[in-house]
């Protein structure tokens, strides 16, 4: 896992793209499946970066852009590469 210095890393909820829209049952569908790609996602990073699984969730509530070396920091990468 790696970044070039000048690369920008963000992490955040997932989304099902584009405006969601439907009657409220479509919407709850598409809530449901918001969540269950969380709880896929938030167990798979806090394994990969070491991070609470709380602390994850908190992370992508909201975007989280992250510098190749914050990255790195986070646990997101392993490597900064100086050249290629």
């Amino acid at each position: 896992r790696m970044a070039l210095p000048n690369a920008r890393v963000l992490i955040h909820q997932p989304s099902l793209g584009g405006v969601i829209q439907g009657q409220f049952s479509d919407l709850e569908i598409q809530a449901a499946e918001i969540e269950r790609m969380r709880t896929l996602m938030e167990p798979t990073l806090a394994r990969h970066t070491g991070k609470d699984p709380a602390v994850i969730r908190k992370d992508t509530d909201r975007d989280k852009i992250l510098t190749a070396a914050a990255a790195k920091e986070y646990g997101i990468i392993d490597t900064v590469l100086e050249y290629r």
